[in-house]
Parts: C-alpha cells; sequence; structure tokens
C-alpha cells in the first residue's frame, strides 16, 4: 500500500493552479474543491493528503516535516534557507527581485546605500557581493513608500509586471534574480517516502515537462 503524501499548498492563485497541476498529474481530491471551512483534504485513493497554509510558512511546514512536500517561491528559499530540497522548478509565479529606486537614481558610493526591503537576507547578499555598505530598513508593506518620503535610497522587491514602480515614479535599476516557483521535500521524508515522491515529481513531469532540480 502506497505511503500518504502530505502536501502543503499556498493559499491564493499560485497555490490553485498548482493544485490543477497534481490534479492532472492523477493527484486528484474533489473535497479540496468544496466551499468549506476544513483546513485538511485528503484522498485516499489517490493517497495525497492536501492543506493551505500562508504562502510563506510553506517552507516551514516541510522543513519541520508536518508536510512532505510544498510548493513555495524561490525567494522564500533564498530569504529564509529552510533545510529541505528543491525537486522542481515548476516555472510559475515568475517575476524578479529586482533593486528599484527613483528614475536617474545615482548611487553616492560615499556612504551607506539605505536599503528598504521585505527581504534583508537577499539584499545583504546581493550587496556583499558587490562589497557595498547598506543600511537595511527592513519593512512588511508598500516598499514603494519608503524612497519617495525620502527614508530609502532604493528598494529591493518582487516585481512581476512594474506598474506599481511606474505609477510612483520609480524604475527596476538592477535585476538580482528570476523568481518561481518551486516544488520542496522535506529531508526524512525524501528518504523514507522517495518511491511516493519520485512517483509524483515524474507525473508532473508527464505532465508539464518540467525540468527537475535536486
Amino acid at each position: 500500500m502506497k505511503e500518504i503524501i502530505n502536501v502543503a499548498l499556498p493559499k491564493g492563485r499560485l497555490g490553485e493552479k498548482v493544485y490543477d497541476i497534481f490534479d492532472k498529474a492523477g493527484y486528484s481530491c474533489p473535497s479540496i474543491l468544496e466551499t468549506n471551512r476544513k483546513l485538511i483534504f485528503e484522498s485516499e485513493e489517490n493517497s495525497i493528503r492536501y492543506f493551505w497554509v500562508k504562502p510563506s510558512d510553506v517552507a516551514i511546514y516541510v522543513e519541520r516535516g508536518a508536510a512532505d512536500i510544498g510548493v513555495a517561491g524561490k525567494d522564500i528559499l533564498l530569504e529564509y534557507e529552510p533545510d529541505v530540497y528543491e525537486l522542481l522548478d515548476l516555472n510559475m509565479g515568475k517575476c524578479r527581485m529586482c533593486v528599484a529606486g527613483p528614475k536617474g537614481f545615482r548611487d553616492n558610493t560615499a556612504r551607506a546605500l539605505r536599503v528598504a526591503t521585505k527581504f534583508p537576507n537577499i539584499a545583504k547578499q546581493y550587496y556583499a557581493s558587490q562589497s557595498r555598505q547598506i543600511d537595511i530598513i527592513k519593512l512588511n508593506g508598500s516598499i514603494e513608500l519608503a524612497p519617495i518620503l525620502k527614508m530609502s535610497d532604493v528598494i529591493v522587491d518582487i516585481v512581476e509586471t512594474g506598474t506599481t514602480l511606474k505609477e510612483n515614479n520609480l524604475a527596476v535599476l538592477e535585476e538580482i534574480l528570476p523568481i518561481s516557483a518551486r516544488l520542496i521535500s522535506n529531508k526524512v521524508s525524501y528518504k523514507f517516502k522517495n518511491k511516493e515522491i519520485m512517483e509524483l515529481c515524474e507525473s508532473i513531469n508527464s505532465v508539464c515537462g518540467f525540468e527537475g532540480e535536486n
């Protein structure tokens, strides 16, 4: 009998798209589509159990073993560096991690660069690679306000369309790296449920043609 795979899905549009892929790959769970307040959805027939969690929490559930696998953005994986395996790039939820600021901005290297961001670790690593001294301002929302109000020189944030930047007279100054959704696995689960997890990855590959990476 197959082991049940516990899957942490990110709440929202991305998670719904990911579930659609799992469904097509043979891991459907009809109850997840019902309108109710349930937190866990299981299909014994397909040996799968799903639960919705906040996108930024997926990696924690997987790292701690509450979920065997999950789907998290590369930004989360780089920022929090959870001890998990990265199995597949799902080529979904694509965007860019960028440095943005006022149009025509020129860096005054005589002082520390003030950087507002939700991603302090990514920002620190990026500027450390350039040997640039920075002053991190950790914010949780409306990052674009910081340079407009002169609280920061630039921001490091995720950019999808760039519309918000343009509407606030800001522009992408540098691209740090591309971001997309990744299928991740708990390390112990990968060892003890390897057959089931590999079959799932192969099924997803056969449906979507993704390229895996360990």
